[in-house]
């Protein structure tokens, strides 16, 4: 269980990004953060991580604070090393076990040519291989469907399923329910009034 209680962030004295928030994030499903741009999910998800300090509150996994050893974060605008090849790019993440090229027969990439000339799409499917090859029992992922094409959203999400199944627990945001909606087991909305309905099999609850 990853659990979020009473966690504060404040990017100056006034403006308060996170007010209060308590959440409790079952394992082994798929967690989707909806809300508005600028309605604090990236924020969330920094400071889950450890890249944005958090004002008062806590965060743990399994009763411990949570760890960087236990998480991978796809950020929404990935970074790549000039003149390096997708293959090379892998090369950075350690796991002997992960097989490169059987997992590509998925993704389909040209991971011998330049980052530099791969399309969003490309190094949005490269970012999430060296996810996987991190083989984290959290994964965390923040829009990852933004200016992608129908084709390699279809593909995330199999991925996705296909990792919910073996046993990990994943976080993804949207500022769009319906790109979640047929994903996550439980979606939480950020927003001022706190209520829970029913869609499918998600339940989507307003914090």
């Amino acid at each position: 269980m990853i659990t979020i209680k009473d966690l504060n962030i404040a990017y100056n004295s006034r403006v308060k990004v996170i007010d209060s928030l308590s959440l409790s994030l079952k394992e082994d499903n798929i967690h989707g953060i909806v809300g508005l741009n600028g309605a604090g999910k990236t924020t969330l998800l920094n400071a889950i991580f450890g890249l944005k300090d958090i004002d008062s509150g806590v965060i743990t996994y399994k009763g411990e604070k949570i760890s960087k050893r236990d998480l991978a974060y796809l950020v929404s605008e990935n970074f790549f090393y000039s003149n390096i090849t997708g293959r090379e790019y892998l090369g950075l993440f350690k796991n002997k076990a992960f097989s490169i090229d059987l997992w590509n027969e998925l993704f389909m990439l040209p991971l011998d040519k330049i980052v530099d000339d791969y399309s969003t799409g490309m190094k949005k499917k490269l970012a999430l291989l060296a996810l996987l090859k991190q083989d984290k029992p959290i994964m965390v992922l923040d829009e990852p469907f933004n200016g992608l094409d129908l084709e390699t959203c279809r593909v995330i999400r199999a991925v996705l399923l296909r990792l919910k199944n073996k046993g990990k627990t994943i976080i993804i945001t949207s500022h769009i329910i319906e790109s979640l909606t047929n994903l996550c087991d439980q979606i939480q909305l950020f927003g001022k009034r706190s209520h829970r309905i029913q869609l499918r099999r998600t339940r989507v609850c307003r914090i």
